[in-house]
């Protein structure tokens, strides 16, 4: 595959990302601020918070993970804007993963701010996130894990691998639930959002048409390409979804993309191209792998043999399943095409598709 780079609109963000540090608190124009929130042990090392200037003080675009450090630093970096925490009006969650929507609600209380969610994910919230429901959806992942071939002795760790991070979201309901095509009602702004599935089933972009600005949450991004998992709070055919809302983001008329990781940049189309190509790449080997087999391979199985980042023996237990979810999404997408047929057991076993 060719390798494309992007045209960074910052490049005191982009050499920050390139040497390891974390960027500094910056006015992208005026009456918008980038503001770094750290995230602990994670190799993104921190979600670009966005700051937008209202009338009457400031609303925010995602919040960070749930910890004092992370805390500290969105409060300094609206300091930095002239701001205190209690002038926070509303928090425009992207998504519910915990380095966007964790903090949220410790804003909310601080503040009273309103926090917005799409409804897809606001369902998703109680399963996933309060103790008296987070039980059964480990027993669901651990099913699909065992259908999708790992091995009985690392089936529990693999399962319960997020449970080291459920600390760091403080669970909210949201208190307005955003559709896609909605209008924010930002004094100043002509927010919009754009409903994009696929990396969480309620993922949100947001675009300003007068400004020709993207706010993409983790849809799409400088360098790496987000996680587009099945698991049993998906949708089923999850990479349909984000190939299908990646090709609508890529026809947005926008100067400049602001993630909500690494780094600004512009060439929108350019970026969605080229992860448009290197999925078609994923699904061809994927694809390859099971006819080489032929004979029934399991979702597993296939995921250790292929190319990924890094060796596969070198994954902690989070990395592998993530990495099985997303091999088994792409499965199902090629069983929706006919390129690959599944047959139902314990585990499940996949073949090539019908000539």
């Amino acid at each position: 595959m060719v390798k494309y780079v992007v045209t960074p609109s910052s490049e005191t963000q982009h050499a920050a990302w390139r040497s390891g540090a974390v960027p500094e608190v910056e006015r992208v124009r005026p009456g918008l601020w980038s503001i770094p929130v750290p995230i602990p042990v994670n190799p993104l090392r921190y979600v670009l918070v966005y700051a937008l200037e209202l009338p009457d003080g400031v609303a925010i675009v995602d919040a960070g993970w749930n910890t004092d450090e992370a805390y500290d630093a969105l409060v300094a970096g609206l300091g930095v804007a002239g701001f205190a925490i209690t002038d926070v009006k509303g928090v425009l969650v992207t998504h519910i993963h915990p380095d966007h929507y964790g903090l949220a609600g410790r804003v909310r209380e601080m503040s009273g701010a309103w926090i917005a969610l799409h409804p897809a994910d606001a369902a998703l919230v109680h399963d996933r996130y309060d103790d008296d429901a987070i039980d059964s959806l480990v027993r669901r992942e651990r099913a699909q894990l065992g259908r999708a071939g790992v091995p009985a002795g690392t089936l529990d760790e693999l399962a319960g691998a997020s449970m080291m991070i459920r600390h760091l979201v403080a669970t909210a309901k949201p208190d307005r639930l955003v559709e896609d095509g909605d209008p924010l009602g930002l004094p100043g702004w002509d927010l919009r959002a754009l409903w994009t599935p696929g990396h969480s089933p309620g993922h949100l972009c947001f675009v300003s048409p007068s400004r020709r600005l993207l706010f993409s949450g983790d849809h799409v991004l400088a360098k790496i390409t987000p996680i587009v998992a099945v698991h049993p709070q998906s949708r089923p055919n999850p990479l349909a979804d984000y190939l299908d809302s990646l090709a609508a983001v890529g026809k947005l008329d926008v100067e400049e993309v602001l993630p909500a990781h690494e780094y600004r940049f512009a060439d929108l189309a350019g970026r969605v191209g080229y992860v448009v190509a290197h999925h078609e790449e994923r699904l061809a080997e994927i694809e390859a792998t099971v006819a080489a087999v032929g004979d029934g391979i399991t979702c597993w199985d296939v995921a250790t043999r292929l190319t990924w980042s890094r060796e596969w023996e070198t994954f902690p237990p989070f990395m592998r399943r993530a990495a099985t979810n997303e091999t088994l999404a792409h499965l199902v997408w090629l069983e929706d095409r006919g390129r690959a047929i599944r047959v139902p057991g314990e585990p499940d076993l996949w073949f090539p598709g019908l000539p």
